[in-house]
C-alpha cells in the first residue's frame, strides 16, 4: 500500500513537471514570436522625412551636400526611410531652418550654426571662428576633442540633434568694388558678412549684412551691398559675382574651416529605431568629408577660369588690415566669453585645442608646406 501511494504521488509530480515545463516552452515561443513580430514591424515601418536648407535647391557642395546624405539614408536602410530636401525659400526661409527643426514642423535642417547666433551665440564656434580652426582641425577638435559633446549640450534646449555634415575649407574673403589698402577703405563698407566675422568687420568701421546666397548677386550689382564674402572660387563662379565686382580678396580670415550641420529635431531623432540612427550618422559622416573633397578638387580650377578667362584681380588683403582684424578678432571673443556662460565653456575647449593643434602643426603640416613650396 505504502509503495503503491508513493508511486502515485511520483506520477503527480511528474505531471505537474511535465505541465510546468509545457507552459514555459508555450510561453517562450509566445515571446519569442512577439519579439519577431515586434522587429518586423520596426523593419517594415516606412519613415517620409523632410529636410529643409538654407541653399538654393541643388547648388553645388552646399546644396548637394544634404541631397547626398538623403541619397546614402535611402540605400543604405534599402527604401525603409526617404528623405525629401527642400532649398531655401521652397518651404521656409533660408533663416528659418532652425525654427522649423525645432518646432517639429520639419525633421531636419541643413544649414550653419553661426546664422542662429541671435538665439544660441555659442553655436558660431561649431560654423567658424576668424583665425580659428581650418576644416581638418575642426573636425578633430568636434570628432575627438570634445566639441561634439558641447555642441549637442547647447542645442538641447531647443529639441536639436546635430550632426557634422559639410565643410567648404578655408574661404576667401569675398568680392569687393574698391581696392582696400587700408583699414580706411574698410570704414563705411556695406558687406554681408555673417557670424563673429561680421561683428570684426562692425568694429573696424564697416557694416555688416546678413543676407542669404540667393540675393547676394543682385544686392551686390545694384549696390544695396558694397562687397560680399560668400565660399570660395567653386562656388562664387556659379554665382557669377565677377560680373558684379572686379576685386577678388583673400585669405579668408572670418572662415577658415567652416563646418556645417545636420539639425535634427530630437523627438523624431528619439523615435527612430537605433539602425536607421546609426545610418544617418555614417552617411552624414562621409558627407562631411565627400563635401571637404570637393572644394578642394575644384576651387583651383574655378579660380583660374575666373582670372585667366574673366578677367578677375585677385588680392591679397594687406598684412595690417589682417593684423587688426586679427586684434579685434580675439577682443570680441574674449568679451563674448567674459559675458557668457555657455560661450565661456566652449571657447575654453575650442581654444585649448587650437593651442594644442598648433603647436604640433609647427612641426608637421606648417614645417612641411613650408619646406615643399618654397
Amino acid at each position: 500500500m505504502a509503495g503503491h501511494g508513493l508511486c502515485k504521488s511520483t506520477k503527480n509530480i511528474m505531471k505537474v513537471l511535465i505541465y510546468v515545463f509545457t507552459v514555459l516552452i508555450l510561453v517562450s515561443c509566445s515571446n519569442e514570436q512577439n519579439i519577431t513580430s515586434e522587429q518586423d514591424l520596426v523593419k517594415d515601418q516606412k519613415y517620409n522625412w523632410r529636410l529643409v536648407t538654407s541653399w538654393p535647391k541643388n547648388y553645388p557642395g552646399l546644396g548637394m551636400a544634404p541631397e547626398r546624405i538623403a541619397d546614402l539614408v535611402e540605400e543604405m536602410s534599402n527604401g525603409q526611410m526617404k528623405i525629401t530636401v527642400y532649398g531655401a525659400e521652397e518651404q521656409v526661409p533660408a533663416f528659418g531652418v532652425f525654427d522649423a527643426v525645432s518646432s517639429g514642423s520639419h525633421q531636419m535642417g541643413h544649414s550653419g550654426g553661426y546664422f542662429w547666433k541671435g538665439k544660441v551665440p555659442a553655436a558660431q564656434f561649431f560654423t567658424s571662428v576668424p583665425f580659428g580652426l581650418t576644416a581638418d582641425e575642426i573636425n578633430a577638435w568636434v570628432n575627438r576633442g570634445g566639441g561634439l559633446e558641447l555642441w549637442r549640450e547647447i542645442y538641447a534646449p531647443f529639441n536639436i540633434y546635430p550632426i557634422p555634415a559639410g565643410n567648404t575649407g578655408t574661404q576667401m574673403f569675398g568680392w569687393f568694388n574698391k581696392e582696400i589698402n587700408s583699414l580706411e577703405d574698410i570704414k563705411g563698407l556695406k558687406m554681408r558678412i555673417p557670424g563673429i566675422g561680421g561683428e570684426v568687420l562692425k568694429e573696424a568701421g564697416g557694416i555688416p549684412v546678413t543676407l542669404p546666397g540667393g540675393e547676394l548677386f543682385t544686392a551686390l550689382q545694384t549696390g544695396v551691398i558694397d562687397a560680399t564674402e560668400w565660399v570660395g572660387p567653386y562656388n562664387d563662379l556659379t554665382f557669377g559675382f565677377h560680373q558684379a565686382a572686379k576685386y577678388y580678396y583673400y585669405p579668408g580670415w572670418h572662415e577658415p574651416g567652416p563646418m556645417l550641420e545636420l539639425l535634427i529635431n530630437k523627438d523624431a531623432w528619439d523615435s527612430l529605431p537605433k539602425h536607421l540612427q546609426v545610418i544617418i550618422e555614417t552617411a552624414s559622416k562621409a558627407v562631411n568629408q565627400d563635401m571637404l573633397d570637393e572644394y578642394l578638387a575644384k576651387n583651383n580650377q574655378a579660380l583660374t577660369e575666373l582670372v585667366e578667362t574673366h578677367g578677375v584681380e585677385l588680392r591679397k588683403l594687406p598684412d595690417d588690415v589682417i593684423e587688426e582684424f586679427r586684434i579685434i578678432s580675439n577682443r570680441i571673443l574674449d568679451d563674448l566669453a567674459s559675458k557668457d556662460e555657455t560661450i565661456a565653456k566652449v571657447y575654453t575647449s575650442y581654444l585649448k585645442f587650437k593651442n594644442d593643434v598648433s603647436a604640433y602643426h609647427e612641426i608637421s603640416e606648417d614645417a612641411f608646406v613650408e619646406s615643399r613650396n618654397k
